[in-house]
């Protein structure tokens, strides 16, 4: 199951879809599902607290450099939050399906 990733970001509502849009039809995810959340972070000496949308990026092991890269380059934030999470666990149907969708 280590094969594939749950990739974790967060970003402003207003580039969410664009974001999640993008990864999908580059082939780079197979699935991206968003949820607002509410942040607190330290950032530039300050504590900020933001609205922001979770991404959760559904991806294989093998794509995640150029998931990373791509990410890194569409993202609005200066330094974004990217984490890679492996899946231990899955239905066979659901990883046969992401492994399909992400394009190789």
């Amino acid at each position: 199951m280590t094969e594939c990733l749950l990739v974790l970001t967060t970003c402003p509502e207003l580039a969410a879809a664009r974001i999640a849009r993008e990864l999908v039809e580059s082939g780079l995810a197979a699935c991206v599902s968003r949820q607002p959340v509410r942040s607190t972070f330290r950032w530039q000496g300050a504590v900020q607290d933001e609205p922001e949308m979770l991404l959760s990026i559904k991806t294989l092991t093998a794509r995640y450099p150029d998931l990373e890269m791509r990410l890194k380059s569409i993202h609005p934030y200066e330094l974004p939050e990217i984490i890679a999470l492996p899946v231990a666990a899955a239905s066979e149907a659901y990883l046969s399906w992401l492994t399909q969708a992400v394009i190789a």
